[in-house]
């Protein structure tokens, strides 16, 4: 007869009050959690809508300034080619006297805003200026200068030098110079001042006297050009576009300088000289993105647009700004956001009360219920709850208890017996069922693995084959081609060496394709070996790449069992876990080989074991290592090298896994089925 049934200890006095804690949750959940956290998602949501309207809005305050300042530039070639088409020009340009025309040329200079203008000749002689000039030029260093010499006309933001604008004239040089100011969050300044310029240029064609081909060259300097910037934010920000608060400003950089800006420093006077922040500066000059978000602009936060200016050779050499002042819109989203939160909270600090009351007068019997289940099973099988003081559902379900406990108490001494006969049962049956379990995942986890293993290989040689006649048609022209162009290919011979390695490097991949894709059956020439004497062979053929690198090589040859494999795809397995070892280990380590008996799955075997000392393999890596195509190598590995050694492994019912820790190497262990050795300790048998 068995034990009776000793009574479950009564569970700790937190979890005898769960449900109290849980009806308090169902009530208080809509209105303290669930729509709190809803306001907060819907106030997030209009937040971020908030700032991409801003970023919108600043966004197109920059296609404006961007296309005045394209409207500037077309503005300037259209004036040039006025002059320069005109009858008068091409008069005066055939009077043997400069004056005439340098007078003309000043008098459309100032009509046209522009800072300078001259004719060159294709020697560089300038045959008329304004600011008078005379020293030959090299225009060959501007390529609107050098396309309005060959008959088209052109427009650039380029940069001259301290130099070249001496030369145009002194007073442009003096504009030019800006000291700089040290500005917060920007790099280090290399130099005190900004000496250069950035202009507007532009050239077109003129025919010369002689007949030949000349360029009108007029430019105009943004450099401290204040009415070039303030009329970019006039358009900009018109009257009231703008909050109260806010304002709009608009900047042109050289490099990282602002030379021309209406950006005002704490005086009052415009930010001239002082420099764009570091994050700015990478994003728009070093990656040549535009910039859309808030950055800070010398002493406040803006939201703000960049983009980078392009001169005639394609270089980016400043920047285009506009923006406007970030604080008065987060102070209003701000107020926003207080006027939402401020009711709610009070709305409901004041429901909490009636809430805690209604809930309080469903758990008070569900508290009486839980102390009379709570005496059951310490064992007082008589304990009752009796009247609750309601009849609602709650009343009903106590009744309903008393009297299933009730029945409880006569069916119990059924169930213990019943219990302990089950028991017993159980135990018998789980026994055998984790053995069986065990057996099942083994076999299933194989069956998963062939399969896998089954339709890689019929793709990736469906793949091979295809890719093996492209390549033979490319092999074979590329040798036509070097046939008949003959000692005319000897320019391209780095090109065509190149073709030829890219085609060796394909071919060589589908070799490892066809190889992965052969069928999973055992070659005929099988072999009865030493594990020693193939590790042996194997180190003979790495031996040259050990010699160059720091690696120390530690044998422990310890089997005295042998494998029935063939020798080339052991060979194949254990150098491929060779040459891995080396590429995990660049600046050399420590490179350890072991064979040893070892039985698993209930059968004898021998495991060989390849260590390294490398970087290791990460742990999002691991589960994927045997995978076919995936590879750690970038460009210098096909991802096929493990996926057809687990394979060849698999083939002769062998087993193949990794064991790595990051910065202190791998271990990847292979084992095979063995049976012993000859006396002399080698192998003995083909087969």
């Amino acid at each position: 007869m068995s034990d009776p049934v000793t009574p479950a200890p009564a569970p700790p006095r937190r979890w005898r009050y769960s449900v109290r804690y849980r009806l308090l949750a169902i009530a208080l959940l809509p209105t303290v959690i669930i729509l709190p956290a809803l306001l907060i998602l819907a106030v997030m949501g209009w937040s971020v809508m908030f700032d991409r309207l801003l970023t919108a809005k600043v966004s197109g305050d920059l296609t404006i300034a961007r296309q005045y300042l394209n409207r500037l530039m077309e503005h300037s070639d259209e004036a040039l080619h006025a002059v320069g088409d005109s009858a008068a020009f091409a008069d005066l340009l055939t009077s043997a006297a400069p004056q005439p025309i340098d007078a003309f040329l000043a008098q459309r200079r100032t009509s046209l805003a522009l800072d300078y203008l001259y004719v060159v000749a294709p020697d560089g002689a300038v045959l008329a200026s304004t600011p008078p000039q005379h020293r030959v030029l090299d225009w060959k260093k501007w390529p609107v200068i050098a396309r309005a010499m060959a008959g088209m006309s052109e427009t650039a933001i380029d940069v001259l030098d301290a130099a070249d604008l001496r030369h145009l004239s002194g007073d442009l040089a003096l504009q030019a110079v800006i000291p700089i100011v040290a500005t917060p969050g920007a790099m280090p300044a290399a130099r005190q001042e900004e000496t250069r310029g950035m202009v507007i240029q532009s050239a077109v064609p003129v025919r010369l006297p002689d007949g030949s081909h000349g360029a009108l060259v007029g430019g105009m300097l943004l450099n401290r050009n204040l009415a070039f910037i303030d009329t970019i934010n006039d358009l900009v920000y018109q009257a009231s576009s703008l909050p109260a608060g806010s304002s709009g400003t608009a900047t042109l950089f050289l490099d990282d300088v602002r030379i021309s800006t209406n950006v005002r420093l704490f005086a009052g006077d415009r930010a001239l000289g002082t420099r764009v922040s570091e994050a700015v500066r990478h994003s728009v000059l070093e990656e040549g993105r535009v910039w859309l978000d808030r950055a800070f602009v010398v002493d406040d936060w803006y939201i703000s647009a960049y983009e980078p200016i392009l001169d005639s050779h394609g270089r980016r050499i400043g920047m285009l700004y506009v923006g406007f002042l970030d604080r008065p819109f987060q102070t209003a989203k701000l107020g926003m956001l207080a006027a939402i939160a401020v009711p709610f909270l009070l709305v409901l600090l004041a429901a909490l009360p009636f809430l805690l009351r209604w809930a309080q007068g469903i758990f008070r019997p569900l508290e009486q219920m839980d102390s009379t289940i709570t005496r059951v099973e310490a064992g007082e099988l008589d304990a009752r709850t009796g009247p609750v003081g309601t009849t609602d559902e709650i009343g009903r379900l106590a009744h309903h208890l008393d009297a299933l406990l009730d029945r409880i108490e006569v069916r119990d001494r059924e169930l213990r017996a019943w219990a302990n006969e089950l028991d017993a049962r159980v135990a018998g049956r789980t026994s055998e069922l984790e053995a069986a379990n065990r057996r099942l995942e083994a076999a299933q986890a194989q069956l998963v693995m062939s399969e896998k293993l089954a339709a890689i290989g019929e793709i990736t040689a469906g793949v091979a084959h295809e890719i093996n006649n492209p390549i033979a048609v490319i092999q074979g022209n590329l040798d036509v081609a070097r046939e008949v162009l003959g000692s005319q290919a000897v320019p391209v011979r780095t090109e065509f060496r190149l073709i030829d390695e890219q085609v060796q490097r394909i071919t060589l991949l589908v070799d490892k394709l066809l190889q992965f894709a052969r069928p999973v059956q055992p070659l005929v020439d099988e072999d009865f070996l030493a594990p020693g004497d193939v590790v042996s062979d194997c180190l003979l053929f790495v031996r040259h790449l050990l010699d160059r690198a720091d690696i120390t090589v530690i044998r422990h040859d310890t089997a005295t069992r042998g494998v029935h494999i063939n020798r080339a795809e052991l060979q194949q397995v254990i150098v491929n876990l060779l040459m891995n070892a080396l590429h995990a280990m660049p600046e050399g380590g420590t490179l350890t080989i072991a064979t040893r008996d070892e039985p698993r799955r209930g059968e004898e075997g021998v495991n060989i074991s390849v260590s390294d000392t490398g970087v290791g393999i990460p742990a999002g890596h691991r589960e994927r290592i045997f995978d076919a195509f995936f590879t750690t190598k970038a460009s210098k590995g096909t991802g096929l090298g493990l996926s057809i050694s687990y394979a060849l492994v698999m083939r002769y019912a062998g087993l193949m896994d990794v064991e790595s820790e990051e910065g202190k190497g791998s271990t990847f262990s292979v084992w095979l089925p063995a049976r012993p050795l000859a006396p002399d300790g080698r192998s003995s048998l083909r087969a």
